[in-house]
């Protein structure tokens, strides 16, 4: 089996404005926010050239954090061999891989990290990951930190003050 890091680099980037905007772009037709956090998964070719396979932003709101305008290059995926994309359906795919791998970074800083998603495919990586549906429709949570349930109650209501995001 292929090791994931021989080919997989993940890292957080300060301005990902010039290695994102291609992906995301095609994914929302609106340009990379400006503000941290960016979450990259970099696929390293066989030339050592290395190319953005999943892009995922994170807000900053001081106990919680938003994950929003998460997408992944299909195009890149296509250039992986048949032992990579193997490699990466054993940890649930790319975007799977990342934002496991975020929510970890994340962990200590972080009470919760906060979703907002109707979508099919990205439902299936959250409850792959323990990720928990809110009261309110398309608002998920993942509590990364033991949290009282009050406290909890309050996270809930400032992360759906944002609306989608």
């Amino acid at each position: 089996m292929t090791k994931l890091d021989s080919f997989i680099v993940l890292t957080e980037v300060e301005d990902a404005v010039p290695i994102a905007t291609s992906v995301f772009a095609r994914r929302y037709r609106l340009t990379v926010p400006e503000f941290p956090h960016h979450v990259v998964a970099f696929y390293v070719r066989e030339d050592g050239a290395s190319e953005v396979a999943c892009y995922i932003h994170f807000t900053d709101c001081g106990d919680l954090i938003l994950c929003g305008g998460a997408c992944t290059d299909n195009l890149v995926l296509r250039k992986m061999t048949d032992d990579q994309r193997n490699a990466l359906r054993t940890v649930g795919g790319i975007f799977q891989y990342t934002l496991n791998w975020s929510m970890h970074k994340f962990s200590k800083q972080f009470a919760a990290v906060f979703g907002f998603s109707g979508d099919t495919a990205t439902r299936r990586v959250t409850d792959a990951l323990g990720w928990q549906q809110t009261q309110h429709p398309h608002l998920l949570v993942y509590w990364m930190q033991e949290v009282e349930e009050k406290r909890r109650a309050q996270m809930t209501a400032k992360a759906h003050s944002f609306g989608a995001f």
